[in-house]
């Protein structure tokens, strides 16, 4: 029974961090959020402040901004490999970032969407 619940707790990562609830309120661990970030690379399509390949984080915060699925959707899309846009035009999967730890996850959404 035991390894049957955790079969199901482990089962789907996209679902289990899409069933994650997020919380405006909650602290953000910066460093945390930016190490996992660099340890899959994300700074090289993205910037903090700049524009790479990727929107600069600061202009994906803003669009997201008072968005009441803003977390769900960045969740989905670190998570999910769906495809990302290049400013040439051409399209490839987005990296999926390497946890399987939920909370990681949101916490690395928690400090792209705290960024003004």
């Amino acid at each position: 029974m035991k390894n049957q619940v955790k079969a199901v707790l482990m089962g789907s990562a996209v679902a289990g961090l899409l069933a994650v609830s997020f919380s405006a309120t909650a602290a953000v661990d910066v460093e945390a959020a930016k190490n996992l970030a660099r340890a899959n690379n994300c700074f090289k399509c993205h910037g903090e402040t700049k524009e790479k390949d990727g929107p600069a984080y600061i202009k994906v915060a803003e669009k997201y901004r008072g968005k009441a699925d803003a977390e769900e959707k960045l969740a989905h899309h670190l998570t999910s490999g769906e495809k990302a846009k290049f400013p040439d035009g051409h399209e490839e999967p987005h990296k999926i970032i390497n946890t399987k730890d939920a909370a990681e996850i949101k916490n690395l959404v928690g400090w792209i969407l705290s960024l003004k």
